[in-house]
């Protein structure tokens, strides 16, 4: 996810997004070590996207770079 998009979103579309990036990110190591999967790079760029959900909820709750909470 580009951080357009990111920054395009409401916080309650980027919560509800943070959460099942989570729960994806957990579901994908716990089967990766309890089984061979042939996806590895979707945990790395999970984990990216959830940096940039963060950093973007971040500067809105903060009011960084002129950008008001949705």
């Amino acid at each position: 996810m580009k951080i357009e998009e990111v920054r395009s979103k409401t916080d309650t579309e980027l919560d509800y997004e943070l959460g099942a990036m989570r729960k994806e990110v957990f579901d994908l190591g716990f089967r990766q070590s309890t089984e061979s999967t042939s996806n590895t790079k979707r945990i790395r760029t999970l984990r990216r996207t959830i940096s940039r959900l963060t950093t973007v909820l971040h500067e809105r709750a903060k009011g960084i770079r002129g950008q008001e909470p949705r």
